[in-house]
């Protein structure tokens, strides 16, 4: 899963053409089914903190409780 910082996020849209699976709202606009990975996007940087983008800090080993529990899904889905 990729992570982003609601601080750091200026609203640009860049990131919503490119999500491979369509996850990418305002906040509000967040549908029922998915509120749950609002909290978890915004756990993940409690001990990041706020880089300043992905470039500046590689990857990270770390998803929060709620998404390491996720079963895997298959290359490409």
């Amino acid at each position: 899963m990729l992570y982003i910082h609601p601080d750091e996020c200026v609203d640009c849209g860049a990131c919503e053409p490119v999500c491979p699976v369509e996850a990418i709202f305002y906040e509000d606009d967040v549908p029922d089914q998915w509120v749950e990975y609002t909290k978890a996007n915004a756990d993940f940087f409690d001990d990041l903190g706020s880089p300043g983008g992905a470039a500046k800090l590689g990857k990270v080993d770390y998803d929060p409780p709620f998404v390491k529990a996720l079963p895997p899904m298959a290359e490409g889905d």
